[in-house]
Parts: C-alpha cells; sequence; structure tokens
C-alpha cells in the first residue's frame, strides 16, 4: 500500500490506516527530542505504513515510547499487537477496562465477528496478536505521560465505550479523541465546515456519559480535535453543540421505533435522521454516494442503539 500521510504542524503527522476506503480512519505519530508515540493504530495493514513512516521521518523502532490506543475497538487497537512487535521499546496505554483485551484478544474477535462475519474480520483484521501484560500500563484518569518533552493527559471519556480515552496535548492545544468527538469525513465538509456523525457503535452507548464527557473535552479550551474518522477539526465548540443534540435525538430516535422489530425501524430513522442533515450542511449526495460513505457507519450506529434499548427497554 502506498504511504499516506499528512504533516499537522506541532510534531503531530496523520496517517492513513487504509481501513475499507481512503479517508476512513487514520492514526497519528506524535515525535519530538528523539522520541515518538503513536495514538490508534488502525489495524494489522496499517502497520507497514506505520513502519515506513517512521523509516521516512529517521526515527528507529526502539525511539517509540508508546502505543496509545485509544479503545479497543478494531479499528483504533487491531494493529496494536503487531506493532509492539515491531517496537522494542514501546509501552502499551490502554484504559483499565481494555487492557485485558489487548493481552488476550479471544472476546474482541468473538464479539467483531459476530458483528461483522468472519470473511470480513479476516480480510479487515487478520490475526489479532497478544501483548505481554509486562508491557502494559493502564492510562487511569488525569495519568500523565512524557514523550520527547511534551506532556499527555489521559481523561476517562466514557459515552461511546466504556474502556475509552482521549489525550490532551497542551504544545499543540489538540484532544485526541478517537470516536468520542465524533466522525467527520472530509468529503461530507461544505463551507459551513466538517460534517459531524455520532458513531454509537455497538455496545456500550451511553447517553447520560456522553454529555459529560463531551463538556470535559471542551474545558481546557482546545483548539482543535484529532479525530480517528478522519483528521483535525478546527474550532470544536459548535461541533459539541451538535454533537450533544445528536446524543438526544438518538434517544429520540429509539423511544419512537417498533419494539418487535426495533432495528429496522432505527436504521430508517437515521438514515432519514443523516440525509437531512447534510441537505441542511449543504452536502448535495446522491443516494450511491451516501450510501459509499454512510451506510456502513448508521448500520453499526442502529445496532449499537438496539443493544441500547435492549439494556435499557
Amino acid at each position: 500500500m502506498k504511504l499516506s500521510y499528512r504533516d499537522l504542524g506541532h510534531g503531530i503527522t496523520c496517517i492513513e490506516a487504509h481501513f475499507q476506503r481512503p479517508n476512513l480512519a487514520c492514526c497519528y505519530l506524535l515525535e519530538g527530542d528523539g522520541e515518538a508515540a503513536l495514538i490508534d493504530t488502525g489495524t494489522n495493514n496499517t502497520v507497514p505504513s506505520v513502519m515506513e513512516l517512521l523509516e521516512h521521518k529517521g526515527l528507529a523502532p526502539h525511539q517509540v515510547k508508546y502505543v496509545i490506543p485509544t479503545h479497543v475497538h478494531l479499528d483504533h487497537a487491531g494493529g496494536a499487537g503487531e506493532l509492539m512487535e515491531r517496537l522494542p521499546e514501546a509501552r502499551l496505554l490502554i484504559h483499565p477496562f481494555g487492557a485485558r483485551h489487548m493481552t488476550d484478544p479471544a472476546k474482541l474477535i468473538a464479539g467483531a465477528t459476530a458483528v461483522y462475519g468472519e470473511a470480513q474480520f479476516e480480510r479487515d483484521y487478520g490475526t489479532l496478536i497478544p501483548i505481554d501484560p509486562a508491557r502494559v500500563t493502564e492510562a487511569g484518569d488525569g495519568l500523565e505521560v512524557e514523550i520527547g518533552g511534551r506532556t499527555l493527559v489521559c481523561l476517562d471519556t466514557p459515552g461511546h465505550a466504556r474502556h475509552h480515552i482521549c489525550l490532551w496535548d497542551p504544545r499543540s492545544r489538540g484532544m485526541f479523541t478517537g470516536d468520542t468527538f465524533g466522525i467527520a469525513y472530509p468529503e461530507l465538509a461544505t463551507e459551513r465546515g466538517p460534517f459531524m456523525l455520532l458513531p454509537t457503535t455497538p455496545v456500550q452507548f451511553d447517553p447520560e456519559a456522553w454529555h459529560q464527557t463531551i463538556d470535559r473535552l471542551l474545558e481546557p479550551q482546545p483548539e482543535r480535535m484529532y479525530l480517528t474518522h478522519y483528521c483535525s477539526v478546527e474550532n470544536p465548540a459548535p461541533l459539541a453543540a451538535w454533537l450533544h443534540r445528536q446524543i438526544d435525538d438518538y434517544v429520540a430516535i429509539v423511544a419512537r421505533a417498533d419494539p418487535t422489530t426495533p432495528y429496522a425501524g432505527i436504521y430508517s430513522a437515521l438514515l432519514d435522521y443523516h440525509r437531512e442533515a447534510l441537505r441542511n450542511h449543504g452536502c448535495a449526495l446522491d443516494r450511491k454516494g451516501f450510501d459509499d460513505l454512510l451506510a456502513m457507519d448508521i448500520g453499526l450506529c442502529a445496532q449499537g442503539l438496539e443493544v441500547w434499548l435492549q439494556r435499557n427497554g
């Protein structure tokens, strides 16, 4: 695969993850003073690009100090095991609730296979490699780590998943948000800015916690958010307001769903909801363009909302 990356300044590089299609998922390299860290890993298919970029930048594998998945969903952490094998001095930094899944990925494999099927799992994720527990550091809320003269602050950020951390980087005035601050595919941006979509991927949607998390992400007054889907967005306060609204609107969609066939009703309502939102945003996608970019995400959102309904209904 061709190496594709973008220098974002502040010693931060956005790396294309080559997951399903271009501009769907990325990960980040932070570097400075002879040290480096990776935030999110993509899948095993992403690892060659990461190693190529390190070589391109003159960084040896032993200079990578941390590998930091924001959470254990496999588009964010699937490549962690292989990367740890290739980066001999790195420690894995992970939410305490996610650590056991990195050292024994059997439940991750079972869960993802149930969602995607065996054939797609093998194509997208390959073989997940367990990580030596001795190389794992649990990232409790408020933990600070030093990388190349900069401090990263780990924040416990539930809502999308209970095992999710975000990372505050005072040097860039940026927050690495994984999925917690939504999805913003570049193809959907207009003169009004990025189009934000709230991802309620199975199985831990928590609307109350997510509202609190979004407010917390704004507390240090970040100037930008580094999203895994996809790249950085600026001026986060109005984007946060739209995400807050989506949380409440999703809950209302679930409340209106037919309890006998909840998935079908939720999926259909989400399609209508986001098609209207895109029109209001000034994005003129035809039906095929919409399906190519968003149908998979909306299907996963509907699955996650169905699980939440079954758990709380």
